[in-house]
């Protein structure tokens, strides 16, 4: 028996209830599997959570997540009631940078039965690996002078362990997919970090020399995922490049709200963390419509970072036979609730 203790915040707003639906699933999948078991344990830690106490989660919260297999995060925001950078950098960001969860990874593929807003979306199926620690998103910097004089300055920081884990990361990942690299750059124009970053990428693809590469500027490679998306397999970028990159990525498949995300730790210290793409959409809280499979997605990430790689698979195949057969929220073109999607998915699992 495989035992897994998962410690889950459900976040702010539709959080609430896409975080234990997917519970659900993932315990349908823990019985249908009969030598897996999870352990939840929950905690709310949210804006409410901040309104009341005045953080987004206790002084020791670091201390008392660092001894789970991984955390599942659901969505994290009310920017009616809390700035959006209070609750980012209060939980989120936090989790991240502690535990040196320093990948982000995002798949995107076309699902049959979600209407993509491209053309001819090809059966694109990629996935972009950012690095997630560093880079354009660093705190180096700082704001001088008052009036016409103000001077911000927002410093990148690029340093070779970072990138490099970054790259490499991503080309032992298309060793397991079909085998092709994309390097994210803008070297004509960020004449320092991206060279940097190229110089870097080009080391080490000689180490894998049955991959096909390819190096893109960032403003062509977003032209790309919406002209051409299928000609992708594995793309790497930095913090800023990979962040814009993603939620386009979501953008092409037909809506964020079915999008996932993993924030992974390398080096085994910390847990790693899943969270979905979407946010916590306060304008549908309460009202049984929230769409599940971006928070279903994402347990199936966890999923195969936990090697449960069979269990995961099994889960994505019904979760898009569902969405085939039109089982899906008024988000994605369908009139099922929450609980009709999600209690399908259980119920296909339960007969394979």
């Amino acid at each position: 028996m495989n035992i897994y203790d998962i410690a889950v915040i459900p976040g702010d707003g539709i959080g609430k209830e896409v975080v234990p639906a997917s519970l659900e699933v993932l315990n349908t999948v823990a019985e249908v599997h009969g030598g897996l078991k999870f352990n939840f344990t929950s905690y709310p830690w949210s804006c409410d959570y901040y309104l009341e106490h005045g953080k987004m989660m206790p002084d020791n919260g670091i201390q008392i997540l660092q001894n789970y297999t991984a955390v599942f995060l659901g969505a994290v925001g009310d920017p009616q009631r809390v700035p959006d950078h209070v609750s980012l950098w209060g939980l989120l960001i936090k989790i991240r940078r502690e535990f040196e969860q320093v990948i982000n990874i995002r798949p995107a593929k076309y699902i049959k039965g979600i209407q993509s807003p491209l053309h001819s979306p090809n059966d694109f199926d990629l996935i972009v690996v950012r690095e997630n620690s560093e880079g354009e998103y660093s705190e180096i910097g700082g704001r001088i002078h008052k009036g016409e004089d103000e001077v911000a300055i927002q410093g990148a920081v690029f340093t070779r362990k970072g990138t490099e884990r970054a790259i490499r990361y991503g080309f032992k990942l298309a060793e397991q997919r079909k085998g092709r690299v994309t390097s994210a750059t803008k070297s004509n124009g960020i004449v320092h970090s991206m060279l940097f970053w190229d110089d870097v990428f080009n080391e080490v693809r000689k180490d894998y020399p049955g991959i096909e590469t390819s190096s893109c500027h960032i403003d062509a490679l977003a032209a790309f995922f919406v002209t051409r998306p299928h000609t992708f397999d594995v793309i790497v970028a930095s913090n800023l490049f990979g962040d814009i990159l993603t939620d386009l990525g979501a953008a092409i498949m037909g809506s964020i709200g079915i999008a996932p995300a993993a924030n992974i730790n390398i080096n085994g210290k910390y847990p790693s963390m899943f969270e979905p793409v979407h946010g916590s959409a306060p304008d549908i809280v309460g009202k049984g419509i929230a769409n599940p499979i971006g928070q279903i997605w994402t347990a199936k990430m966890m999923l195969d970072h936990l090697g449960e790689v069979e269990a995961g698979r099994k889960m994505l195949e019904v979760m898009e036979s569902v969405i085939q057969d039109g089982i899906k929220t008024p988000d994605i073109g369908g009139t099922s609730s929450t609980t009709e999607v999600v209690q399908e998915i259980c119920r296909r699992l339960k007969t394979l």
